[in-house]
């Protein structure tokens, strides 16, 4: 048996090293700021103290629009791309980790960057077994959405904060979105497009948790979200 689970861990380190990463942040060298927050060794205190101001940022604006949280994700930081690549990071700016964790590029430590994240294991923690359940354009759009990214959205005081607001079907799954935004990034400001206009048409912010109440009583997210 023990055999077995070293042979399953190493597989494991192999295959998915942010998994294994964010599971074990010590494990690839990872030091903690403070509770559940990791960055690479040898930061500066400037540095470190940036990564929390950035954290803190960006877990307001999920408290703020999801009226608090109910996650509390592992998040692991890199400062250089080194270290990003050696804790299973590629080309993107954050990923979020089975729900459990989230990753942050150099280029991820933003505020925005950071909240993106922080919505997608936020909801899907809230949602629990039907978090596969929402099409993908609906996350990431919601995502943008709650991060306030401006590459995407126009300013909260704009009366339709839509960027582009092209019709058309939009990806329903992970793989899908992943080959339209590697395609095409405005594929983003189209779906936080949708997500703004849906959630204005139902009465704000509050729509999305009536939303998910619906769908963990057992509602068709098809009846409830079009594209």
């Amino acid at each position: 048996m023990v055999v077995l689970l070293l042979v399953a861990g190493a597989v494991l380190v192999r295959a998915y090293p942010s998994v294994a990463a964010t599971t074990c942040p010590r494990c690839y060298g990872m030091v903690p700021v403070r509770d559940r927050l990791y960055v690479e060794p040898g930061r500066s205190d400037a540095d470190r103290q940036r990564l929390v101001d950035v954290y803190d940022a960006a877990t307001r604006r999920v408290d703020d629009f999801y009226r608090g949280r109910r996650s509390d994700p592992t998040v692991l930081a890199c400062f250089t791309p080194g270290c990003y690549e050696r804790i299973g990071g590629g080309g993107e700016r954050g990923i979020a980790i089975l729900d459990q964790a989230l990753m942050l590029s150099p280029r991820g430590i933003d505020p925005v960057i950071a909240a993106h994240e922080l919505s997608h294991v936020e909801l899907h923690v809230r949602l629990g077994a039907r978090a596969g359940d929402v099409p993908q354009w609906f996350d990431e759009g919601l995502a943008v959405l709650v991060a306030d990214d401006r590459r995407y959205l126009l300013p909260p005081t704009e009366p339709d904060r839509c960027r582009d607001a092209s019709p058309g079907p939009l990806p329903e799954t992970l793989d899908a979105w992943l080959r339209a935004a590697g395609a095409d990034e405005q594929v983003y400001a189209r779906a936080a497009c949708r997500v703004h206009r849906w959630v204005i048409a139902h009465g704000g912010p509050r729509a999305v948790l009536d939303l998910i109440d619906r769908l963990r009583a057992g509602d068709d997210i098809a009846t409830l979200v079009t594209d």
